[in-house]
């Protein structure tokens, strides 16, 4: 597996970028406007997690700066998530930091063997009213989670919300020049600094490091009652950072409209964790609000941007703790509310396109954003919005299927043909369609115009065979495609006993 530092098409690798002063200048600033999202993030989700605030910055570091290296999406952002912190917290409380960093590694690990056994291909399954789906989720969670910076706070954080926002919505109109972002963050520190404003800041939100991460080893025992007590933390984190992750670089293929090598990515995630952890972090996956910072908001599209976020993330926090710690809550949260508004998909929830869209469709689509919303777990939410839309499918299809009576080629003889798609939820009803009392001695079943799927189906031709038989009529099943002939010749009559 060659590692290179190259985007995946020419028009956007870090060596044009480079080569681009312009380019270049919007990677830089992207970069440094993603480094001042992430750090109040960081901080709260070290938080949820139970850790000091520096295994969440650190772990944001090395996430950024690992994945733009090994990474198959470039300019998708990586770090300390929220729905990591969930899935460790009990973790965390019950066993300590050592436990967690060995948790980390061990997710790492699997996410590297998941992904080199090629989960990254179930993406295909995912359809796109659950993509549809979990954009809107992140919007509504990206929102809900500025709600507590809003609330119960000083009557000033609500005029400088109020000027950040007309910063991030006009300026871009004006120019491009210098990300609106950055902007807003700049001249919302220097007034509340020159007029001393008392609202809350990033220094509320815990103490920031002041030292450079060391390399470290989890002080556990290595026997199987420690892989006993991470393994189940271990896997569900694997997988759900996965799982954000490549949903997070689908999507940012579609806002670039370019493609990603998500297998590279999977395993990208899985060395970018085992780096965190043996640096002391929490670990982390793909993050879409500041990844839509990064390539929607600022521009980037390259791998400088991601590995810069991380860079400036540590000068930041550990070079210039004291000024970063100024910034007020305010103008983070005004770039967080812009972004849950850039992320949302609007024309979903347009009246004409819900007119137009199949219900079954928008069910799927309402489903994810409700058990996403309701859990704050984007995993859940694309989970059961991938089974409701399987039940929805299975259920259209099952009932495209139909048996029709189409000849009679002598006294003693009909043809019945069966169209559709036949598997366990349409063969079901297969076996009340035909009339067994009534019908000739010899009975042929054409299956020309459909498809056998599964046992089931193989179950129920082996019933009607079965129910015929014992009236002392025969039953000859034609028109069967290859595959559909192999499965029926593989499983017919040992599947019990025709009932």
């Amino acid at each position: 597996m060659a590692v290179t530092i190259a985007s995946s098409t020419n028009d956007n690798s870090v060596r044009a970028a480079l080569r681009s002063p312009r380019r270049l200048k919007t990677e830089v600033l992207a970069g440094l406007v993603v480094a001042l999202a992430l750090i109040p993030e960081a901080i709260s989700f070290s938080i949820i997690a139970g850790v000091d605030p520096r295994v969440g910055l650190f772990a944001s570091f090395t996430m950024a700066v690992t994945i733009a290296v090994v990474g198959g999406r470039p300019a998708m952002i990586s770090a300390a998530t929220g729905a990591v912190a969930l899935v460790v917290a009990p973790l965390t409380r019950q066993y300590g930091i050592d436990y967690l960093i060995a948790t980390v590694l061990l997710a790492g690990l699997l996410q590297i063997v998941l992904s080199l056994l090629g989960v990254a291909k179930l993406m295909r399954f995912i359809p796109r009213s659950v993509m549809v789906g979990f954009v809107n989720a992140l919007a509504i969670l990206i929102f809900i989670a500025q709600l507590p910076h809003l609330i119960d706070v000083p009557w000033l954080v609500y005029p400088l919300l109020a000027v950040a926002l007309l910063i991030l919505v006009f300026l871009p109109k004006l120019t491009s020049a210098v990300p609106a972002p950055l902007v807003a963050i700049v001249l919302l520190t220097g007034a509340t600094v020159i007029f001393a404003f008392n609202v809350p800041n990033v220094g509320d939100e815990g103490e920031l490091p002041s030292s450079l991460p060391t390399l470290l080893f989890p002080d556990v025992p290595l026997d199987m009652h420690t892989l006993s007590i991470i393994a189940p933390y271990a896997l569900a984190m694997a997988l759900v950072g996965l799982l954000e992750s490549l949903m997070t670089a689908k999507l940012v293929d579609d806002v670039t409209d370019t493609h990603s090598n998500k297998t590279r990515e999977g395993w990208g995630q899985g060395v970018a964790n085992i780096v965190t952890g043996f640096f002391g972090g929490m670990g982390g996956c793909a993050m879409i609000g500041q990844t839509m910072i990064n390539v929607k908001v600022s521009g980037a599209r390259t791998r400088i941007s991601t590995f810069l976020a991380g860079v400036f993330l540590l000068i930041l926090v550990v070079g210039l703790g004291d000024v970063v710690a100024l910034i007020p809550m305010a103008a983070l949260v005004a770039v967080m509310i812009m972004v849950s508004v850039g992320t949302f998909d609007w024309h979903s929830v347009n009246p004409k396109t819900l007119r137009r869209m199949p219900i079954g469709e928008t069910v799927v689509m309402l489903v994810t954003v409700a058990v996403t919303v309701a859990t704050h777990n984007l995993a859940y939410g694309v989970i059961v919005g991938v089974i409701t839309a399987m039940v929805i499918f299975a259920r259209r299809v099952a009932h495209l299927t139909e048996v029709i009576d189409v000849a009679h080629p002598d006294e003693d003889t009909r043809v019945y043909a069966v169209r559709g798609e036949l598997f366990f939820a349409s063969s079901n009803d297969l076996i009340y369609q035909f009339d067994y009392v009534d019908d000739p001695k010899n009975i042929v079943i054409d299956l020309s115009e459909s498809h056998v799927w599964d046992a089931s189906t193989v179950a129920t031709l082996d019933a009607i065979t079965t129910k015929y038989a014992a009236r002392g009529k025969n039953v000859e099943i034609v028109g069967l495609d290859d595959a559909s002939a192999e499965r029926h010749l593989r499983l017919s009559g040992r599947l019990g006993d025709g009932h």
